[in-house]
């Protein structure tokens, strides 16, 4: 039984530091979600009104050919050389950049199952690969001949070996490019993918090629998705379907090519010892863990067709906003800068993908 003086004495006790701390914790952590939230508010608003913006253009006659984060990186580079990035938006801009694309590529999990893999059978998928790594390898052998800066030839190579502007913004998380470095492969990966969306079908037609040769060619060496789609269902419908499943278990290599190039990140860090290197840990980044994760959740059937129909679009918009972002920290002028050699790079290896695809298909396809 407790002694109500003892009771009265603590309820007198005055509120020490501690105890005021104890108490105001929780209002304490709300204030501060408050002021992060009300921090990132403007640049979120800014990033997901140029999404907006570019998914109303491919409204307008000429552009629907364009997706939605080409035109939002186009968008963002324009208002960013034209009245300059809001100073109150930079923190939004930079969370888009990076929070939120980091969580729209483990999201694309969801596009893919492991079962569309096995469907363009054991060759398909290593002609897929071949032309994959061949085309990564030969961009990358090319670039270092031609000057080009490392980081940017490892940006141009994944764009157009893998999977367009996605695949640019994924490999820059380990590469860690400049702004500029990212707008100018994505510059390159969509001129040469649009241009090969209405070159295939036609080559396809002079060639005589059948519909399941010309689906795999597509998509094992277009750029976009979007891409391969126009391009390989201008063929017939087996053409499109069969195109579509070969791009899809392209894109599903992007997390080995991520987790490969951290890696070999790791191993340049400055200031390490050739030791200190060899004990360190292959780095797996978390978003491509979790987009290995969720094309195993999405192999299983586990999400409801409902929240999937959700969630697909839902991430391209969030692919959308952080291309929109990096185009808002864009200069330009430094683009420029650069000069015509990264261009020709990109050429040259949309030209080689093309032509190696080909004959791999055609030699055991």
């Amino acid at each position: 039984m407790s002694d109500p003086a003892l009771a009265a004495d603590a309820a007198d006790t005055p509120a020490t530091p501690d105890t005021l701390d104890t108490r105001d914790a929780p209002a304490s952590r709300s204030r501060r979600l408050m002021a992060g939230a009300e921090k990132l508010a403007p640049g979120l608003a800014l990033t997901a009104a140029i999404a907006l913006g570019a998914y109303g253009l491919r409204y307008v006659p000429g552009v629907s050919i364009l997706s939605p984060l080409i035109l939002a990186i186009l968008i963002g580079m324009l208002l960013h050389n034209a009245i300059g990035t809001p100073l109150r938006a930079k923190a939004g801009v930079a969370f888009s950049m990076r929070r939120i694309l980091r969580f729209a590529i483990v999201l694309l999990g969801l596009q893919i199952t492991a079962q569309q893999v096995v469907e363009i059978g054991g060759t398909g998928a290593a002609i897929v690969t071949a032309s994959l790594a061949a085309t990564f390898l030969f961009t990358k052998a090319l670039g270092r001949l031609m000057g080009i800066e490392r980081k940017l030839a490892e940006l141009i190579a994944a764009g157009t070996s893998i999977c367009g502007a996605s695949a640019v913004i994924a490999t820059n998380t380990v590469t860690d490019g400049s702004d500029e470095d990212v707008a100018y492969a994505v510059a390159c990966v969509t001129v040469f993918g649009t241009i090969s969306m209405f070159l295939y079908p036609l080559l396809g037609t002079a060639m005589g090629l059948a519909p399941h040769p010309f689906g795999l060619w597509a998509g094992a060496s277009i750029h976009e998705i979007a891409q391969v789609v126009a391009a390989a269902f201008q063929h017939g419908t087996d053409a499109g379907e069969f195109g579509t499943i070969a791009k899809l278990s392209r894109v599903m290599l992007l997390a080995p090519v991520v987790g490969l190039l951290g890696f070999a990140a790791s191993r340049r860090r400055d200031g390490e010892t050739p030791s200190q290197a060899a004990r360190r840990a292959p780095p797996i980044p978390w978003f491509v863990v979790g987009f290995i994760a969720l094309i195993g959740v999405n192999s299983f059937g586990i999400v409801p067709a409902d929240a999937k129909a959700v969630l697909v679009p839902a991430t391209v918009f969030m692919l959308a906003m952080a291309l929109a972002a990096m185009g808002l920290e864009t200069d330009i002028r430094k683009l420029r800068a650069m000069g015509l050699a990264p261009l020709a790079l990109g050429f040259f290896a949309s030209v080689f993908i093309s032509a190696f695809s080909l004959a791999l298909v055609l030699l055991l396809g």
